[in-house]
């Protein structure tokens, strides 16, 4: 599920995205967690990084082209080997944080069945996106991700496999055979 929704988030347009703060409390997670994803890019980090990126192979150009307008690519990811590691309050502290005015939440899923969820918050600011985070919820696993910069959406999947991003597919809707 988690993949859908950073595929869903991956496909939905241009944004300027907004940095978050991650609690402390994530500092715990991660002290309980059999896996951490800990990925902290800011600007300068970013335009070093791309330097590594080839501009004759057309992929790695689209990337480099695209990372050379991020403010920072952030991500907190942490997987359990037990339920009940992480808490509502964690959820919560990412939540309390996109509540403020011209957020809105665009996208929730949630089993009831899994205990899986997972929701996507855009900021409009003066009509235009100007913030994305995703967050993503399993019983045994926690996803945070934020991307800080003008993003062409539609790109963005040319990131995976590069920073830390992990690799999506991009799924289309082929037209029907008559």
């Amino acid at each position: 599920m988690k993949r859908t929704m950073i595929c869903l988030a991956l496909t939905l347009g241009t944004a300027l995205a907004q940095d978050i703060k991650f609690p402390p409390a994530f500092e715990k997670l991660a002290e309980k967690a059999s896996e951490v994803v800990d990925v902290t890019l800011d600007g300068q980090l970013l335009q070093m990084a791309s330097r590594f990126l080839s501009n004759k192979e057309p992929e790695e150009a689209k990337v480099k082209d695209m990372v050379g307008k991020l403010k920072g690519i952030y991500v907190r990811s942490f997987e359990f080997d037990k339920e009940g590691e992480y808490t509502q309050a964690d959820l919560d502290s990412i939540r309390n944080q996109v509540k403020g005015p011209g957020w809105q939440r665009m996208v929730s899923v949630r089993s009831a069945k899994g205990g899986d969820n997972a929701e996507i918050f855009l900021r409009m600011e003066n009509n235009n996106p100007a913030g994305l985070i995703v967050l993503a919820a399993e019983p045994k696993e926690l996803t945070v991700v934020n991307i800080v910069g003008p993003i062409d959406l539609d790109q963005l999947s040319e990131l995976g496999g590069h920073f830390g991003v992990p690799k999506l597919e991009r799924t289309e809707k082929k037209p029907a055979k008559d």
